[in-house]
């Protein structure tokens, strides 16, 4: 699944799309942009298309991503500091960083309600997207496509 506001730079796998990256958050593994495009188109569609829920479909995961970095790059594997998935897992309470990012970009942010409806993909994405300095233009047009604006 790639997101409109994404298609224009993840459509094509040129860049890693939000399904890819909560996937590799899931298993712990920080792959650079770099990385990524040194996987084939095949591999990086695998990678978005991968189930990543059960502990065994993750141990499968993490395998095949790590197999394909040392394959493809001369790069070392880059794991995630911590791992902790509270702040997009939790319908029920929303993260300050959502409502932070919303405020300055003068938009209401979502509702306590708005946010437990978010499908957990969606929440993964807003919360990436008020992280990411290079990809906080794509907040409000994540909010507008999930139907919060």
């Amino acid at each position: 699944m790639i997101f409109e506001f994404e298609r224009d730079f993840a459509g094509s796998l040129r860049c890693i799309p939000m399904i890819a990256r909560q996937k590799l958050d899931i298993v712990g593994i920080k792959m650079t942009l770099r990385q990524w495009s040194r996987l084939s188109h095949e591999e990086r569609g695998r990678l978005a298309d991968m189930p990543c829920e059960t502990k065994d479909e993750q141990d499968v995961y993490r395998v095949f991503v790590l197999d394909r970095i040392m394959a493809r790059t001369d790069e070392p594997v880059r794991y995630l500091a911590a791992r902790d998935f509270g702040d997009w897992q939790q319908p029920g309470r929303m993260p300050d960083s959502v409502r932070l990012q919303a405020e300055a970009d003068g938009v209401v942010p979502p509702t306590a309600e708005e946010w437990a409806a978010l499908a957990p993909l969606q929440r993964f994405a807003l919360v990436k997207l008020t992280r990411s300095q290079h990809e906080n233009e794509n907040f409000v047009p994540a909010l507008k496509e999930f139907g919060i604006l």
